[in-house]
């Protein structure tokens, strides 16, 4: 089945083959929707429990978020005709003093990979920025990154900011300094650990159901 060539061309990291296996599902008229889910999404949340078990490695995810990549590109333009509404708006950056983006990078193809628009701010972004980004977009949610210590300062100043001017935009963080305390001190909205978190996260906070859970393969238990 397509769907299953889709899945296990992305737990081999190949770009190309899952490129071509989500061009040979459209071409069969396989449902947009569990392509994206069942073929694309499923993978990444196994993909997601590997990492998190110390099974994989972040070179693992980052390939296997560029196959993902590979495979939203060819489903993109039948994403765009009118076929899957957008789950929502994220904006994302590094805040201000770090200038440093792979994890950032890896959330966002993921959280696209998710349905999600993703605004990326790119690194060394001020709270203003974020906040403007935020609001111009219609954005309900803000994701702050950073990997160095020194910047945990500029990140909860920038939670504070969004939080003092906005009730309506929710605001989650990461990054390897960052832990659930770290975030329940800036009251921010959430805290994840790794790419794939991140996006249970976002769904659970614009209460959108998992995709894992919702779509269930009707030909094979896996």
């Amino acid at each position: 089945m397509s769907l299953d060539n889709i899945f296990d061309a992305v737990l081999d990291y190949d770009a190309d083959e899952v490129a071509g296996q989500v061009q040979a599902a459209i071409d069969a008229s396989e449902d947009i929707h569990l392509i994206l889910k069942s073929g694309l999404m499923e993978a990444l949340d196994d993909i997601g429990e590997n990492f998190s078990s110390g099974e994989i490695f972040m070179p693992e995810m980052l390939a296997a978020a560029q196959a993902v990549k590979a495979g939203l590109n060819v489903l993109r333009p039948h994403l765009s005709g009118g076929k899957k509404k957008s789950n929502g708006t994220v904006v994302l950056g590094t805040v201000r003093g770090d200038l440093h983006d792979i994890g950032k990078n890896l959330v966002g193809m993921v959280l696209e990979g998710a349905g999600f628009e993703v605004i990326d701010l790119g690194t060394n972004v001020d709270a203003a920025t974020f906040l403007d980004s935020a609001t111009s977009n219609a954005a309900k949610v803000v994701g702050l990154s950073c990997l160095i210590t020194t910047t945990l300062p500029a990140m909860a100043s920038t939670v504070s900011h969004i939080k003092e001017k906005s009730d309506d935009i929710m605001v989650i963080v990461g990054g390897a300094p960052l832990n659930q305390a770290f975030c329940d001190s800036v009251s921010a909205d959430g805290y994840s650990e790794d790419a794939v978190s991140c996006v249970r996260l976002v769904r659970r906070l614009l209460n959108i159901a998992d995709a894992g859970n919702t779509v269930l393969r009707q030909d094979q238990q896996r």
